[in-house]
This record gives structure tokens, sequence and C-alpha cells, in this order.
């Protein structure tokens, strides 16, 4: 029986209902792009000032959650204390949490009068409202998925050939490098570019910890809703190019799942 004709057939409708909610507004969006006008539109200062900036931002950002992210992804998958999960639960909150509560967040905790932020700026270094804030917030919403990702993979597979690689007198951080990562290395790649993806399209906690200052932490998202109520055609320019990527992100996010479950 293949996986088509196992399917239910009351389940089809609804399958294509569900395709429609999501596909119809990206449809209805390609529609209304001005394509005659998009070199124009994406050339203007602001436009190449703020897609400079998202692309510089998210990979920073992407960065961030590749160095941290993934071995934190790989401490969960490890740890076995009854606290794991509320430490999970609290890593994984971004995914979740309202935007703009994420960025009063990095506001109470990096602000000027923060937690932390207090401390820092005694010492001459602000974060908040400035590019780094704008990094910061990125990393904040995107690591949840590098996380997972790397947790996921981790915990689905048998450490059977690191227990051989440990009989023959491997080191820890040997066999971490030549079996361990290899093995995950596609579930990897999915949460570096899913975490970059969410990265390039935040809004809320940035608008929230940096502000929107043209050149300093206006992204692409805060610059298509401020040309939304002055330039509508500039808006669904830049709104496609974002679309663009996501959905050029998501195809390639998924093609190492796919080759490795073949």
């Amino acid at each position: 029986m293949t996986r088509a004709s196992a399917l239910p057939r009351w389940m089809i409708p609804l399958a294509l209902a569900a395709a429609g909610v999501i596909a119809i507004p990206i449809l209805a969006t390609v529609a209304r792009t001005p394509w005659g006008q998009l070199p124009e539109l994406l050339s203007s200062p602001a436009a190449m000032q703020a897609m400079g900036l998202s692309l510089r931002t998210a990979v920073l950002a992407t960065v961030l959650c590749v160095v941290l992210g993934a071995p934190l992804g790989f401490a969960l998958a490890a740890w076995t204390s009854r606290w794991q999960r509320v430490v999970r639960a609290v890593v994984l909150a971004p995914l979740v949490l309202p935007p703009v509560v994420g960025g009063l967040a990095l506001l109470y905790a990096f602000g000027r009068q923060g937690l932390l932020g207090g401390w820092l700026s005694s010492m001459g270094i602000d974060i908040a409202f400035s590019t780094t804030a704008v990094v910061l917030a990125q990393t904040f919403v995107a690591m949840p998925f590098m996380v997972l990702a790397t947790e996921s993979a981790v915990r689905s597979r048998s450490p059977h050939h690191e227990s051989i690689a440990s009989t023959l007198g491997a080191g820890r951080s040997r066999i971490f490098w030549a079996v361990t990562v290899p093995a995950v290395a596609p579930a990897l790649a999915t949460g570096m570019v899913l975490s970059f993806a969410r990265a390039l399209g935040e809004f809320g906690a940035t608008l929230t910890f940096a502000g929107s200052m043209e050149g300093v932490t206006r992204t692409l998202p805060l610059e298509i809703y401020l040309q939304r109520e002055s330039d509508a055609a500039a808006a669904v320019a830049l709104a496609m190019v974002l679309l663009a990527v996501a959905i050029v992100v998501v195809a390639l996010a998924y093609r190492p799942l796919m080759r490795s479950a073949r």
C-alpha cells in the first residue's frame, strides 16, 4: 500500500482547504506586486539600506545560533536531570512568545536600566537601540529552531556508533566530530537555514528592543511596515523579497532531511 492510497478520502478536502488558507494570501500578494516597477522600488536608498542591514544582522544572528544553539541542543539531548524539561521549556519559549513580549524581556535584561544593561552601561556599553540589539533580538527568536533541530536529531538516533568508537579508544571530542556531527549534519543544516529565515523576518522584538532608526536598526520588515502607510507599492515589492526568501529557505531546509530519510 502506498502512502497516497492509505490516506482517508475525507482528509483530502481538509488538506486542500488548509493549503488554500496559506496559498491564497501568498498568491494575492504576488498578484498585487507591481512587477514593472520592481527594480526601481527595490533599488531605492531606503530599501537597499534596509535589505543590507537585514542580511548582515541575520547572518550574524545565524552564526550565534549555530555557535551557541547547537551545543545547547546537544546538551539537552544528553541531560537526564529532572530539570531538563524546565530548562527546555524556557529555551524554546521564544517559539510561542509574542514578539513584543520578547522585545520587552530583552529590554529589561539589556536596556540601560535592565538586569545586565545597567552594569554594561556603567562600562560604556549600551546595547539597546543599536545594531547589536537587532542581532540580539534576532538571535533570541531564532535560536530555538537550532536547539530544537539539534536535540531532535540527537534523540532520534542510537548511540551505537559512538559506543563502538569509544571501545576503540577514541576520545569524546574525536567521537563528537568524527561520528556524531556527520550523522546529524542534515538536521544541523536545517536548523541553521530556519534560524536564518526567522532572523531575517524578525519584527516585533526588534522594534521594541532596537527601535527603528534608519541605517542602524531599521531592518527590512520594519521598512515594509513604514512603507505600508506611505507607499503601498514599495511595501509590496519589499514583501515579495521576504516571501521569495522564505520559500527558497524552506525548500533548502528540508532537502537535507529528505535526502537522509531515503
